[in-house]
């Protein structure tokens, strides 16, 4: 039974990333056209006008935050659409009678996003980095922050998915939640130039800390800590998975 189970996880998060890759041009290719046209016009108005952590050209700033800002609303993206496409095509019920675990549906639909997430997040960066490349100084916070980041937004997606009935719902969750807290975590700009008050309310969103360490990874420097943008950012993901894996164990409006 456990080698069916785990066979049956293979498969469905086989089935997810086919779903996105199949439509590539959609679900890829369109969100890397955005972030370009965001560094051209952004990048073309201020780079003159807008200086960060001293020698840091504006360009070159603002390339970790639309890879990071791309990872984050594809991950999303992801999971939450194929969850609320399958219930309301009523093809979730071939899911339902099959002897998934609530942790087997997890592990392949916040996969698959992450998948998704990091594809994007590749090509974002193979496409801006030819404007003004960024450096690496340090990798190993790049890859860490892009994994909890995808992971904890796919997380995220499994519980709108799951508590969204129609698409209304679902648009409803992505423009008034994920849009604001993504654009307002930093990406185009540092929190330092904002006014104390506003400094104060970023930090109270933890997509700041999540945009602001993988930065970190490309310049070696950051508004925060890198630790601390670690502890908040798994602490985040800890949170929101272990909601999501516990709405999956209940069925939650997907067994009624």
């Amino acid at each position: 039974m456990g080698a069916i189970r785990i066979e049956g996880a293979r498969t469905l998060f086989y089935k997810e990333v086919l779903r996105f890759w199949k439509v590539s041009f959609q679900t890829v290719g369109a969100p890397v056209l955005t972030a370009v046209l965001y560094l051209l016009i952004f990048g073309h108005v201020l780079e003159d006008h807008v200086k960060v952590y001293g020698t840091v050209g504006y360009t070159s700033f603002l390339i970790p935050g639309l890879v990071m800002m791309s990872v984050l609303q594809n991950a999303f993206a992801n999971s939450s659409s194929s969850l609320i496409q399958s219930k309301i095509t009523g093809n979730l019920v071939f899911l339902l009678v099959s002897p998934l675990s609530h942790w087997a549906w997890f592990l392949a639909y916040v996969g698959a996003s992450m998948v998704r997430g990091l594809v994007v997040g590749l090509g974002v960066f193979a496409v801006t980095c030819w404007f003004a490349p960024p450096g690496l100084a340090q990798p190993l916070w790049i890859l860490a922050f892009a994994l909890l980041g995808a992971g904890m937004l796919g997380s995220l997606g499994v519980i709108a998915g799951l508590w969204a009935e129609k698409f209304d719902q679902m648009a409803a969750f992505q423009n008034f939640i994920i849009m604001p807290m993504t654009f307002l975590s930093g990406v185009f700009y540092s929190v330092h130039s904002l006014p104390p008050f506003w400094q104060g309310i970023s930090h109270l969103n933890p997509f700041f800390y999540m945009i602001d360490g993988f930065r970190h990874g490309f310049f070696g420097v950051s508004d925060v800590s890198p630790w601390t943008s670690l502890a908040v950012v798994g602490s985040s993901f800890v949170l929101i998975a272990g909601l999501a894996l516990a709405l999956l164990r209940r069925g939650y409006k997907v067994r009624y």
